[in-house]
């Protein structure tokens, strides 16, 4: 049995959940819920990042990042979600695009959570902020188009403003109306979407 150590709400996990539900791996996996605040995680023995998600394989030996997770389950699964050729460089950017949108807003989120109001950093935050912004505008003005089945880059994508769902109160829609169309459209053809999600 695989295990995945990650938590409800991560983006990265859900990310890693959804391709292993689409890949019809998920009974493979247990998901064990990790903190990674605590210094006496056993995460920090198993990714010494303390990051999540890792996957812990059967022999102990851990993968991590969301990106290196996804490529051994796309592996394990077929090579359905990253396609070769041209094709996955395409795929393999709009992961990142949205994995680093991911990243901005989960530093504002920190920054606010972990800093004293006094001590926070304005000029820092509004760096981040200035990533999610240009990355929201640039996927706003060519929402990607998938087939049948989602590939890596569009699951990444959903997750990213999915999270922004959960942690701004869908505040970004108002300004991304293309976005919201292409997440309700993603959502009604990709049922493991609604099933990892987090209520609140």
């Amino acid at each position: 049995m695989l295990v995945l150590r990650s938590s409800p709400a991560s983006p990265f996990g859900r990310k890693v959940k959804i391709a292993a539900l689409e890949l019809g791996l998920m009974d493979r996996i247990e998901v064990v819920i990790a903190d990674t605040t605590d210094p006496a995680e056993p995460l920090r023995r198993q990714n010494p990042l303390g990051k999540i998600p890792t996957l812990v394989l059967e022999d102990g030996t851990t993968l991590f990042d969301s990106r290196v997770i996804v490529d051994y389950l796309d592996h394990l699964g077929g090579g359905r979600l990253i396609p070769a050729g041209e094709a996955r460089f395409a795929q393999l950017r709009l992961q990142a695009l949205a994995d680093g949108i991911s990243d901005a807003a989960l530093l504002q989120i920190y920054e606010a959570r972990f800093r004293p109001e006094q001590g926070r950093n304005a000029d820092w935050l509004a760096h981040q902020a200035g990533k999610v912004t240009r990355g929201l505008e640039a996927l706003e003005a060519a929402p990607p188009a998938f087939p049948d089945r989602p590939r890596i880059g569009e699951i990444a994508l959903a997750c990213t403003i999915g999270y922004f769902d959960l942690r701004f109160a869908g505040t970004w829609r108002a300004d991304y109306p293309r976005l919201v169309a292409w997440l309700d459209d993603f959502a009604a053809r990709v049922p493991a979407f609604e099933a990892t999600r987090v209520k609140s």
